[in-house]
C-alpha cells in the first residue's frame, strides 16, 4: 500500500526512488514488523489476561510445565498482524505471488485460532477433533496447490522440482506437484507445531529459519546471483523477500514477549500461520526441498515424535523418555533455557548449512 502511494512520487521526490528497491522494503517492512510487536505486545497480554484467555497444560507433560497454566495463549495473533499488515504496506500487492503467502498463512492462521478457541472455551487441552484439523489443513494446503496449478497454466510457475546437490535433477511432476504441494504443507505445519512446546523455543527457530528464507527468496528474484548460484531464477518470487522480511521482524518482536519465562505463549494460531508461511514460501520459490535443510530443528522433532509412536506400536518400547525431542532432554536432566540455547544453535548451523550447500551442484 505504502509502495503504491510512495513510489509514484520519485518523480517529484528522488529520495522516494529507493522504495522501488526490495532491499529498502524488505527492511522497512522488519522494521515495521518489529515496531508493531514491540508496541502492541504489552496491550495484547493484559487483553487476554482480562478475558482469561490462557494456556491449558496437559497432565501428560514434564511436571515442571504446569507451573506455566494460565499464561495468555493465542499469541499468534500478535504474529499474524505484525507480519501481514507490513507485507500489505511494502509489497507490491500486484504480485500474486505476495497475495497466495498472505492467504495460505491467513487461512492457517484461521485453522489454528479455531483449535485455539476451543481449548480455551473447553478449559482443555483437546481442540478440533484430529481428523477435522487435519482436513482443515490439507484443504488450505490444497487451494495453493490448485491456484499454483493454474498459475503453471499460464506458465506463471514451474512444477518442476528442484534437487539440492544435484544440477540436472528437475523432473516435471505436473499434476503430481498438487499432493506434493499438500505433503509440504501439511508436515511443515505440524512440523512447527510440535516444536512449540518451551518458552521461546518454535519462534526464535523460526525466525531463524525465516532469516534464511529472506536471502533465498531475494537470491532466487535477482538475475545475476541466480545465475551464478545455478538456482531457477523467478523474478516475481523476488518480491517475496518482503513477506519473509516481515516475518523476521514479526518473529523477534515476539520473542520479546515470550522468551523464558514466557508471558505469552503463540498457540495453535501462531504455529500453524508459521508452519504454513515457510511452507507456502519454499514452495514459491522453488526451495521445496531445502526446506529440509533449512528447518533441520522442526524435521527433528517432528522425527523424534514419528520415531516414538512407530517403536511403541511395533515393541512396546519409547526410544525417547518423552517426544517431541526437546521433552526429552528436559527429563534427562537440561534445563529449559538449555535445551531452547542449544537448539536455536543447532538451527543457526542447519540454515547455514543450506546457504553454503546452495553452489554445491
Amino acid at each position: 500500500m505504502l509502495y503504491h502511494l510512495l513510489y509514484p512520487l520519485h518523480t517529484q521526490f528522488s529520495v522516494l526512488n529507493v522504495t522501488r528497491y526490495i532491499t529498502f522494503r524488505t527492511a522497512a517492512a522488519s522494521l515495521t514488523a518489529l515496531a508493531i510487536s514491540l508496541l502492541l505486545g504489552p496491550w495484547l497480554i493484559r487483553t487476554l489476561r482480562e478475558f482469561q484467555v490462557g494456556q491449558v497444560i496437559r497432565q501428560e507433560g514434564p511436571a515442571t510445565h504446569r507451573t506455566k497454566a494460565g499464561t495468555p495463549t493465542m499469541g499468534g495473533l500478535l504474529i499474524l498482524a505484525a507480519s501481514l499488515v507490513p507485507t500489505l504496506l511494502w509489497a507490491d500487492l500486484t504480485n500474486v505471488y505476495i497475495w497466495i503467502a498472505v492467504l495460505a498463512t491467513s487461512g492457517f492462521g484461521a485453522l489454528g485460532f479455531a483449535d485455539d478457541y476451543l481449548k480455551v472455551t473447553r478449559r482443555n487441552h483437546h481442540g478440533l477433533i484430529p481428523r477435522y484439523k487435519m482436513g482443515g489443513q490439507i484443504l488450505v494446503a490444497l487451494c495453493v496447490g490448485l491456484s499454483l496449478m493454474a498459475l503453471a497454466h499460464y506458465n506463471l510457475y514451474s512444477t518442476r522440482l528442484i534437487f539440492p546437490f544435484f544440477k540436472g535433477l528437475i523432473p516435471d511432476l505436473g499434476w503430481l506437484y498438487v499432493p506434493f504441494a499438500v505433503l509440504v504443507l501439511v508436515s511443515v505445519t505440524n512440523a512447527v507445531n510440535l516444536t512449540d512446546g518451551l518458552d521461546g523455543l518454535a519462534i526464535s527457530t523460526f525466525a531463524i529459519v525465516a532469516a534464511a528464507f529472506t536471502a533465498l527468496a531475494y537470491v532466487t528474484g535477482h538475475r545475476i546471483l541466480a545465475d551464478y548460484l545455478l538456482l531457477v531464477r523467478f523474478a516475481p518470487a523476488g518480491e517475496l523477500t518482503i513477506f519473509c522480511g516481515a516475518l523476521v521482524g514479526a518473529s523477534l518482536g515476539f520473542l520479546w514477549y515470550n522468551s523464558y519465562p514466557a508471558e505469552i505463549f503463540m498457540g495453535d494460531v501462531g504455529s500453524l500461520a508459521l508452519g504454513g508461511a515457510l511452507g507456502t514460501v519454499a514452495i514459491l520459490i522453488k526451495q521445496e526441498l531445502m526446506l529440509v535443510i533449512v528447518g533441520g530443528v522442526f524435521v527433528l522433532e517432528a522425527l523424534s515424535v514419528i520415531v516414538q509412536v512407530a517403536s511403541f506400536k511395533l515393541t512396546g518400547q519409547r526410544v525417547f523418555r518423552m517426544a517431541p525431542l526437546h521433552h526429552h532432554f528436559e527429563l534427562i536432566g537440561w534445563s529449559e533455557p538449555k535445551v531452547i540455547t542449544r537448539f536455536v544453535i543447532l538451527g543457526i548451523i542447519f540454515a547455514l548449512l543450506s546457504l553454503t550447500t546452495l553452489k554445491l551442484r
